[in-house]
């Protein structure tokens, strides 16, 4: 049952962190579905700011390598923040993100792209030649509007608010979350 791997997930993903800022950490890694592929996106923050958030779209590496490593990306290489340090790891809470495989969207234009975006249910990968961004569906709890949403997504992929081409890829994906 998908609900209870958050238990083993979230030590996990805290001990990969605490060990690779030389706090020794244990966790238990001997579930045997850890070995199966899967993509995650691992997010930290502190008193319920963003602190650090990498991930995978593709199950592409066995989900125990795949937490392990971008809990420690979220930690030390997300180039939005200076690598975490030991004595924030007390205040650091980590939530994973499960991601289910990316299904591509079907658009003619902006607009029929606006109409099918889920509000709290998609993620969404967005794709324009060499520009691509994310975000996950948590991201809808603070750009509740499909307008809103993509636009900002369209930034953080590098591009104007309002720019729109042929060519544009919209993916979507859903998740299963735990949160410390």
């Amino acid at each position: 049952m998908l609900i209870d791997r958050g238990k083993i997930l979230l030590p996990i993903a805290r001990a990969a962190i605490a060990n690779a800022l030389s706090a020794s950490h244990a966790a238990d890694e001997s579930a045997p579905w850890l070995a199966e592929h899967g993509a995650c996106f691992v997010t930290l923050t502190q008193h319920g700011e963003l602190r650090g958030c990498i991930g995978s779209l593709q199950a592409h590496r066995p989900l125990l390598a795949d937490v392990k490593g971008n809990a420690v990306s979220a930690a030390l290489r997300d180039p939005r923040f200076m690598p975490l340090t030991v004595d924030e790891l007390v205040i650091t809470r980590v939530e994973i993100s499960l991601l289910s495989p990316t299904q591509q969207m079907e658009i003619r234009d902006e607009a029929d792209a606006l109409a099918q975006l889920r509000p709290n249910i998609d993620g969404i990968f967005f794709e324009y030649g060499r520009y691509r961004s994310t975000f996950l569906p948590q991201v809808w709890e603070s750009l509740s509007q499909p307008r809103e949403f993509l636009a900002m997504l369209k930034r953080k992929a590098g591009l104007p608010d309002d720019f729109w081409a042929e060519g544009v890829k919209l993916s979507r994906y859903t998740v299963t979350k735990w949160k410390e």
